[in-house]
Formats: C-alpha cells, sequence, structure tokens
C-alpha cells in the first residue's frame, strides 16, 4: 500500500487547494505493489484498468494461492483465482471458507453481497463450443464473464459435424453484442460463426483432438487463418483472457451507447 506519511501529504494538499482530486487519482493510480516476498500484489490495478488483480494459481503452492486471494480478499470484495486444481481448491477453501470453486471451470471466486439482477435486454456475450469437450474452457469464459457482472448466453455442442445444430440457435447468435466461439480438432466452428454475424468474433482454440491437432495447435492456425472478418484470436485454453477481452467489448459499447445519449 501507499507510504502512510505520502498518502496523508497527498490528502492534506486536496484539502488545502494545493492538488486537485483529479491529480490526487491520477497519483493513486500508480500506487506501489504491496510484497508478499513470493508475490507482488497490485492492489490498485482497478483504478488503472478497472479490474482487479487475478490470481493464476496453476504453478503455485496452495499456500501461496491461499496467502494471495486472502490478501486480495482485505483489499476487494469480489476476487478470482483460474486454474486450481480439485486438491488445490480444497486446501484453499480451509483456509478461507468463503471461497467457492466450480470444478468444471477451475475457477475460486469470493464475492461480497448479492449479484446484480441481470436485465433481460442488456446486451450479452454468447459463449458457443463446437463440442461438450470444450465446456471447462467455455466455462472459464462465461463464468469470468458472469464475474465481472456481464450478461452471457450459452450455445454448446454446436459444431461442425452436425452444424444444423448452430443454425438451430441462429436468433441468439445474430443478437449477441460479442461472441465466443471455443473449439478444438480442426477450430472450423469460428470461422463458420464470423461468417453469420457482424459482431465481433473471438476464438478461443482448445487442446482437444486427436494427435494431428498437436494439443490445440492445429485449431490456433486454422482461427488465425481464417477467412471470416471479425474474428480475433486468444491462446489456446485461454477461456479466461478470451472472458475478459468480450467484457471489454461489452464495456464499450455500453460506454459508446451513453455518448450517443448525450446532446
Amino acid at each position: 500500500m501507499m507510504d502512510i506519511v505520502k498518502l496523508r501529504q497527498l490528502l492534506d494538499a486536496v484539502q488545502h487547494g494545493q492538488a486537485s482530486v483529479d491529480e490526487a487519482l491520477e497519483r493513486l493510480r500508480l500506487l506501489p505493489y504491496e510484497d508478499l516476498g513470493f508475490a507482488k500484489l497490485d492492489l490498485h490495478r482497478p483504478l488503472r484498468n478497472g479490474l482487479p488483480e487475478v490470481v493464476f494459481c496453476q504453478g503455485k503452492t496452495a499456500e501461496q494461492a491461499a496467502a494471495i486471494l486472502k490478501r486480495l480478499w482485505e483489499h476487494h470484495d469480489r476476487v478470482m483465482g483460474t486454474r486450481a486444481s480439485p486438491e488445490m481448491a480444497e486446501a484453499i477453501q480451509k483456509i478461507i471458507p468463503e471461497a467457492y470453486y466450480d470444478p468444471p471451470s477451475r475457477l475460486i471466486t469470493l464475492v461480497r453481497g448479492k449479484p446484480s439482477a441481470q436485465l433481460a435486454d442488456v446486451p450479452y456475450a454468447l459463449i458457443v463450443t463446437g463440442g461438450t469437450a470444450d465446456l471447462p474452457v467455455a466455462e472459464e469464459a462465461a463464468q469470468t464473464l458472469e464475474f465481472l457482472g456481464a450478461r452471457v448466453e450459452r450455445a454448446y455442442d454446436v459444431g461442425v459435424a452436425g452444424i444444423h445444430r448452430l443454425f438451430d440457435r441462429l436468433d441468439l447468435i445474430t443478437k449477441a453484442a460479442v461472441v465466443v466461439s471455443v473449439a478444438g480438432m480442426e477450430g472450423a466452428l469460428t470461422s463458420v460463426v464470423g461468417g453469420l454475424v457482424s459482431c465481433p468474433v473471438i476464438g478461443v482454440p482448445t487442446s482437444i483432438g486427436y494427435g494431428a491437432s498437436f494439443n490445440g495447435l492445429s485449431a490456433l492456425l486454422a482461427m488465425l487463418n481464417s477467412c471470416s472478418a471479425g474474428v480475433s484470436v486468444v491462446n489456446i485454453d485461454n477461456g479466461f483472457g478470451a472472458g475478459v477481452v468480450a467484457y471489454r467489448i461489452l464495456q464499450a459499447g455500453n460506454r459508446s451507447g451513453q455518448q450517443k445519449d448525450v446532446p
């Protein structure tokens, strides 16, 4: 956290008119991190980019992940950890009983207060998958969006091997503000979806597939080479990254709509 003396000086300067509120806020955006020894927590990230720091649990010990989550929980009302194994989650919940673990998405969340009611008429992000095996990555994206407060719709197992299933959800697809397309194997779903909609499409290649899929590399290259305009691609199995990008697209649309209403 910011040194108490410096913080007091800053607040005193605002009180006496020597610094404006905007100037003080700008200085607060660049506050130093908190050093835990094995991790340096960016507690003021929401001031800079609107989103809190999220803990990537994979590769950390359960004790390290729990310590980071607990410290963030002391400062924020909403905390998330990604890529947590069931064993790690169980250990974390013993230290932080409020922690909720979702096995399919491997997300750990801590939330104070009741979630805001989602209006049926607000723009939504649609998550589509090629197959059921893509569900863990899809749920990581979907639940990241929901954690951030976005409206999410789902259309799972609508891959190109039975493309009529996709067309059955065409109304839902074409009305989305952004689509996250999650697919393994050859990754063809993303190009098909990109050719059907006018909104941004975020391709998420998954590591699902037989040997020549090279653990998602084939799907990644197929999506990167998509001939459908308006398609962007995140890394293999990166549902969290896709969820954040989709959220920012929704937020940008909301700001644009608000600006249009200003005379």
